[in-house]
């Protein structure tokens, strides 16, 4: 069997090609450093603009305590071709009470299972990229995504 041969890509189209796996990829994967362990699951990002992606979290999942002692992580995204895109950032928490109100305004399940914007189990974080790399199926090769 012939080793694929990956279509090339124009540097200018990397950005609308790896937003375009974001969009179909619902539920990407969120690494984390527990320790000296890494952790990786299946998250449902509640925003994201660009290549910022917001994510809900309860206070007393463990992924809380991983993050508040290691915010570095990175969220893998692969889509029905297995295209991947891979977003290397930081995780902040968001304290910003219109980005907090939009986010649950248009969320039903978050309201739906929190009842209260005011739930203090309620934490959301904003991945912050620093890093965006997307890769064809198959290419077994990077390519760096512009993210400024």
């Amino acid at each position: 069997m012939a080793k694929p041969a990956p279509q090339p890509i124009r540097p200018d189209a990397l950005p609308e090609l790896a937003l375009g796996v974001i969009e179909r990829d619902r539920f990407p994967h969120l690494a984390t450093i527990d320790g000296d362990q890494p952790r990786l699951r299946p998250v449902s990002p509640v925003k994201t603009d660009g290549f910022t992606v917001y994510i809900a979290n309860l206070r007393s999942y463990h992924k809380t305590v991983e993050i508040e002692a290691n915010p570095k992580v990175e969220l893998a995204y692969l889509d029905g071709q297995h295209d991947q895109v891979r977003i290397t950032g930081v995780a902040e928490v968001v304290t910003d009470g219109a980005t907090l109100q939009d986010i649950w305004d248009s969320n039903p399940l978050l309201r739906s299972y929190l009842g209260s914007i005011d739930n203090s189990e309620l934490i959301v974080y904003r991945v912050v990229p620093i890093r965006v790399r997307f890769m064809r199926e198959w290419a077994l090769e990077y390519h760096d995504v512009p993210v400024g």
